[in-house]
């Protein structure tokens, strides 16, 4: 069974209580290093992030732009694994509770097999998965997984999704909708923001889930606007750029947390 409490459902929860939005930043762990990773989600938590999305490296990242490649390979060299993360979440886990939600390719699941890693991300502290190569039609293998073993089952939705994979996802997607901004790949700029408040006002009509809003958001001020309709705002490209700029810096982690003040101070 999933673990339970849930630290995804809690931490809605606790912030609708609250009327605050969510602040969900994105990494790509192992970049630089895992050590890096687990110095940034500390410090991520402490500047107001309310949830983590640790990114998987993999060779062939689809839906992701150069920032995220470059930090894929970034990681990769730096001999990030799958199992490697895990043992950084189990770490993690003696010093926090935040939700860590990782977002990998369906490969880097199916080459540990889907049972296994569902019973191990559950057993080393993750909450979460979205498979962004992973369309609910072909998901069942991993769907009926995670309903046996957890972690929770994300899902995304796009503006070009048909009303018949908006109806599968709201009625599969566990923790929360990850609601793609833009068609195209993260890094994206960010436009129309009128339609994407169109769209997800209509989902939240359909859906008891809370609604991330991810893909394109790079500024205070565009998270701001987002969060005026959307449960949780997702950044990630423009916090990589940073972990890509200052990598090198021992003010690394300073940096990256003045950054996701001013996110969490915005929404």
């Amino acid at each position: 069974m999933m673990a339970s409490p849930n630290r995804i459902a809690e931490t809605f929860k606790s912030l609708a209580a609250k009327e605050e939005k969510a602040l969900i930043p994105y990494i790509m762990a192992g970049d630089p290093s895992l050590a890096d990773t687990e110095a940034l989600v500390l410090a991520l938590e402490q500047a107001g992030a309310d949830l983590i999305e640790l990114g998987v490296p993999f060779s062939d990242p689809i839906a992701d732009g150069p920032v995220i490649q470059k930090a894929a390979e970034r990681a990769l060299l730096s001999g990030t694994s799958l199992r490697r993360i895990l043992g950084t979440v189990k770490t993690l886990r003696t010093k926090t509770q935040i939700p860590i939600i990782l977002m990998t390719y369906y490969n880097t699941i199916m080459a540990m097999g889907e049972e296994t890693f569902c019973q191990d991300a559950v057993a080393a502290g993750v909450d979460g998965v979205i498979v962004p190569d992973m369309p609910p039609e072909e998901a069942d293998i991993l769907h009926k997984a995670t309903q046996a073993n957890g972690p929770c089952l994300i899902y995304l939705l796009a503006p070009t999704s048909t009303a018949d994979r908006k109806t599968e996802v709201i009625r599969r997607t566990q923790g929360f909708i990850y609601y793609v901004s833009i068609t195209g790949i993260t890094g994206a700029k960010l436009q129309g923001l009128p339609d994407i408040e169109k769209n997800v006002r209509a989902l939240k009509k359909k859906a008891k889930k809370p609604i991330a809003v991810g893909f394109g958001i790079a500024t205070p001020d565009d998270a701001r606007r987002m969060a005026a309709f959307a449960d949780a705002v997702i950044v990630g490209s423009a916090l990589v750029k940073i972990i890509a700029k200052y990598q090198q810096d021992p003010d690394l982690v300073k940096h990256v947390k003045t950054f996701t003040r001013q996110l969490k101070n915005a929404i």
